[in-house]
């Protein structure tokens, strides 16, 4: 594979991961590298990406209804307001990931998103969308895993109290809630939802 976006079912050019599976294809089209808002939003993609480390993405993508029913649709002060039964309660749900540091992580994160203002985590993430738009991806092999941006994100985050949140999964929640546009420069979602 040349790393360049192929043409789907459709005939439309897709970045080369986004026609591996029918999730993949309705994943890619409509929600990876669009914009997204909101502090319980960008919770649930938070959690989601720390609990994707080390596991496919396809792995979290179709669990992801499972994942909002355990943890009371990322909600907040929901989360935060777990007790030791509920965390009981999710290390036993096989509709999610059973990582004990990851659920814990979960919990911890929502405890301090908790006492944060409305939108700040917003305001805080979105501080770090990048200045300038590089060049638009010519190949996979151009798309970085992590940048200067992430890697200070992932700062921020863990001096607020944050856990599980590295450089890499900081990146990937940037790519993923559209604070960079890695479509490659030929795919049909380039520069899709950007006013």
């Amino acid at each position: 594979m040349s790393g360049e976006a192929l043409a789907g079912p459709d005939g439309r050019l897709r970045c080369p991961w986004g026609l591996s599976t029918a999730d993949y294809v309705v994943y890619h089209d409509e929600e990876w590298g669009r914009p997204v808002h909101g502090d319980d939003a960008l919770f649930e993609r938070l959690c989601l990406e720390a609990f994707q480390s080390g596991l496919s993405w396809i792995t979290i993508l179709r669990r992801r209804e499972g994942f909002r029913r355990a943890f009371a649709d990322f909600k907040i002060p929901a989360v935060a307001e777990f007790t030791d039964a509920d965390r009981e309660r999710l290390l036993a749900d096989e509709g999610i990931i059973r990582n004990r540091a990851k659920i814990d992580a979960t919990l911890a994160n929502a405890r301090v998103l908790a006492d944060w203002r409305p939108g700040e985590l917003d305001e805080l993430i979105w501080s770090y969308a990048p200045d300038a738009a590089r060049p638009a991806p010519r190949t996979i092999a151009d798309v970085p895993a992590v940048t200067d941006e992430s890697t200070a994100l992932s700062k921020a985050l863990k001096k607020r109290g944050l856990r599980f949140i590295g450089p890499t999964t900081a990146y990937a929640l940037m790519q993923a809630c559209g604070l960079v546009d890695d479509h490659l420069v030929t795919c049909v979602a380039r520069g899709a939802g950007r006013g």
